[in-house]
Order: C-alpha cells, then structure tokens, then sequence
C-alpha cells in the first residue's frame, strides 16, 4: 500500500496541516489558529524573528517541498511563486505537509 505524499496533497479542511523539519524529521501539526513560528517555538525551536508580521524578513526559512502559502509582505511575487522559503511567522501552507530545510 503507497502511503500518500503530503506534501503533495492539499491543506485539510479544518486548515490545520504539518511541518517537517528536514534535519531531524520531526513532525510537528499547526492548527488553524497558530503560526509555524509558534508551534515551533512551543516545540523548543529556536527560531529568529522581530516583527511577527511578515513584513522584516527576519524568520525566512528554506522549504525543502510542500507549497507554502505566503502571507508576507517581504517577499517578491516571484520569490513567492519559486515557494523555496517561507516566512513563518505568519504564513501558512497550501499543502497536508510542508518540509522545512532547518
């Protein structure tokens, strides 16, 4: 039985979804009402930010796959559409799984 690919599979209904962390594997869910920043923070993640509003460029993180899903104001339309890094202070995903490079 193939188990499917998350991070090709879109966000769940609730818009709810997960981070992988690529170094250690860890898998980490991110409810609708809080951000990648603090689901890793509430996971003992050291992660740099300032504005919280996506706006400084602070937290930027490489995405390793998954879609991200950009709420910030720092990126390019075409830094966003490459979807290679992702501000996690306020963005989301628009897939069940995205794989940070951190």
């Amino acid at each position: 039985m193939n188990t499917p690919d998350l991070t090709q599979q879109p966000i769940a209904e609730d818009g709810s979804f997960e981070v992988q962390l690529q170094k250690s594997g860890q898998v980490l869910f991110v409810p609708k009402d809080q951000s990648i920043l603090k689901v890793l923070q509430d996971a003992g993640h050291d992660v740099l930010f300032s504005c919280a509003e996506g706006v400084c460029g602070t937290c930027i993180t490489p995405v390793v796959a998954g879609q991200p899903d950009h709420w910030d104001m720092y990126l390019t339309p075409q830094e966003q559409e490459k979807g290679d890094c992702v501000m996690v202070c306020c963005s989301r995903s628009q897939t069940a799984r995205l794989v940070l490079g951190i």
